[in-house]
């Protein structure tokens, strides 16, 4: 009697952690605060990509377009996942993070 072979399954098994996530927690140009994506205010949010942006010595651009790369980032990679509300805060820190800059 032969034996059948197992044919392989389709479905791809999800991994735990995507790639996205990984490059917001282990980014090699900016060391984040934890949660900082999820603070309430707009302005704490800015406040503390500015603060880490600043003391990064490991960065290959400015300190302002590696913190608006990485809310950039968040924000794309978010994408669907996100209230409207959220999203708008986001947004908002983007503005935040300008006015820090003096980038008007």
């Amino acid at each position: 009697m032969a034996k059948k072979k197992r044919k392989k399954s389709k479905h791809v098994k999800r991994v735990k952690s995507r790639w996205s996530q990984r490059v917001t927690k282990e980014s090699d140009a900016l060391t984040l605060e934890r949660g900082v994506f999820t603070k309430g205010v707009p302005r704490k949010i800015a406040a503390s990509l500015k603060r880490s942006a600043d003391r990064s010595n490991r960065r290959k651009s400015d300190p302002y377009r590696s913190a608006m790369s990485m809310l950039t980032f968040y924000i794309n990679r978010a994408g669907k996942g996100l209230s409207a509300t959220r999203k708008n805060k986001l947004e908002k820190a983007k503005d935040e993070l300008r006015a820090l800059y003096h980038k008007n």
